[in-house]
């Protein structure tokens, strides 16, 4: 069996464990399903997210004409606390950026392989911790626009990572936490503007369980430019992780926009 498409984050469904869901232009793949099986990756060029043409990718999927001026990769979105829509002032396009982030807006702690902050849509809540494929999250607080979640996050970032060790994560070497006895500390770091969003009494604690039958001892990650063609068996997912038994893994998210054919060997 053979599906051919341009590869986007995948698709995930909350549920034990996560389901995983490769969707291309005219098929989609439960990945799940695929576990146990040898697959082949093959990649065949390049088609830009935003554009759809068939340009060379630049970053986060997008070609470099439409990362230097599409809205959806300003800079406030990897770093929040840069946001101006709630001020009225644009960036690169105001109704799209007003529409992104002024709404509900989550600070949590996550446990991938150490207590890690980070900021999300509300609407995106169990997504983005399934995507970092962290084990447990937990909310901070819920602010009403994404300035007041980023400047939460650089102060806590005093106190916390903001990035995940991805090896670490994959090979399950998580240190032991109580995100709830975490959260309970952080309201003395809080930025003033922000202390009164914060709830002592909320709980909205997540657990995720990865569909991964093996872990990688040594983990050396696929890279499509410098290997174009690959196949292997594929024996766990987590995050946006192809995980095969070779210890080989695949970033699905980092190689948005590239063209692969994926064969069932």
């Amino acid at each position: 069996m053979q599906y051919q498409g341009t590869l986007a984050k995948m698709e995930t469904e909350f549920a034990t464990p996560i389901q995983y869901y490769l969707v291309f232009e005219t098929s989609f793949i439960n990945v799940n399903q695929l576990i146990g099986k040898r697959i082949a990756l093959a990649f065949e060029g390049y088609q830009c997210l935003n554009c759809k043409k068939h340009k060379k990718i630049y970053r986060q999927g997008f070609c470099y004409d439409c990362f230097y001026s599409s809205p959806a990769v300003g800079d406030w979105i990897m770093r929040p606390e840069l946001s101006t829509a709630h001020l009225g002032i644009a960036d690169r396009d105001l109704d799209y950026e007003t529409r992104v982030q002024v709404q509900p807006h989550v600070v949590y702690l996550a446990l991938s392989s150490e207590v890690k902050v980070g900021v999300t849509r509300k609407s995106q809540i169990p997504t983005r911790w399934i995507d970092q494929g962290a084990w447990q999250a937990i909310s901070v607080v819920e602010v009403p626009n994404r300035y007041l979640a980023g400047i939460t996050e650089v102060a806590l970032k005093n106190h916390f990572t903001d990035k995940t060790n991805w090896r670490k994560m994959l090979q399950h070497d998580v240190l032991e936490r109580d995100l709830a006895a975490e959260r309970l500390r952080v309201y003395d770091w809080l930025p003033d503007e922000v202390k009164p969003y914060f709830n002592p009494s909320l709980v909205e604690h997540y657990t995720m369980d990865y569909p991964v039958t093996q872990r990688p001892v040594k983990v050396t990650g696929l890279n499509l430019d410098k290997t174009p063609e690959y196949s292997g068996t594929l024996v766990g997912i987590q995050g946006q992780y192809l995980i095969f038994d070779d210890g080989t893994v695949f970033n699905v998210r980092g190689f948005e926009g590239y063209i692969v054919r994926l064969s069932i060997v």
